[in-house]
């Protein structure tokens, strides 16, 4: 491994198994950076709860990358190989990096990577096509009311934990939204353009801002100010 200087970024799951993992992940990392005269300026670790959400210590550890004129050392893209909007943020950064587990790939790598992922993801919702497809020709009652209508306390418990995971969701983006701002994007057009510009996931998962959804988001962080 060339000498330099390096920005690494670990991802791991919030469970059990967290604190092994990450230290499985820092010594791959170690043993790769080792072997040549390499300086790890910083160390970004990214704890997945539940689903992948916002990658704010991505964003950190590219940004780091920029400031310090560094690489970026991954030590697990393979396990990553499955998440597009990982993929195509590492593609839009132009930041060098090295994967540990898979040394030789490039931002060609990358690319085809994210080609494969967004395939498996449309196989997959086919597949489920298919079979809810099948389950109603054989009968089965597929969503809507099927005999268990919830109470009004019922619906009143669900509304509030939307609510209250939007809140949370907001809040998250809150640090992301003031930098775009503080740079110039101050309309909900340049706003939505710089999130999806930086690879930020919109609330349903994907990757297309809109404003009215950018909308939603001021007025969620102006009423918990």
């Amino acid at each position: 491994m060339a000498g330099g200087k390096w920005i690494s970024y670990l991802r791991v799951r919030d469970d059990k198994r967290r604190k092994s993992n990450l230290g499985a992940q820092r010594d791959t990392v170690d043993e790769l950076l080792n072997g040549g005269n390499c300086s790890l300026l910083k160390d970004f670790v990214e704890v997945e709860r539940g689903k992948p959400g916002n990658r704010h210590q991505l964003e950190a550890a590219l940004k780091a990358c920029e400031t310090y004129g560094a690489k970026l050392v991954i030590a697990k893209l393979g396990r990553l190989s499955r998440d597009p909007h990982f993929l195509l943020r590492l593609k839009k950064a132009g930041v060098n990096f090295v994967a540990a587990d898979m040394p030789n790939a490039t931002r060609r790598t990358v690319s085809s990577m994210v080609t494969l992922a967004h395939e498996e993801r449309r196989m997959i919702s086919r597949r489920m096509k298919r079979v809810l497809a099948l389950a109603k020709r054989r009968g089965v009652k597929l969503g809507g009311d099927r005999g268990n209508v919830p109470s009004a306390k019922v619906r009143k418990l669900a509304a509030k934990a939307l609510r209250k995971r939007a809140t949370s969701r907001a809040a998250d983006l809150r640090p992301i939204i003031e930098e775009l701002q503080a740079g110039g994007a101050t309309s909900l057009t340049a706003i939505a353009e710089g999130l999806n510009a930086r690879g930020i996931a919109t609330p349903r998962g994907t990757l297309n801002w809109r404003t009215t959804q950018v909308a939603r988001v001021l007025k969620r962080l102006k009423q918990s100010a």
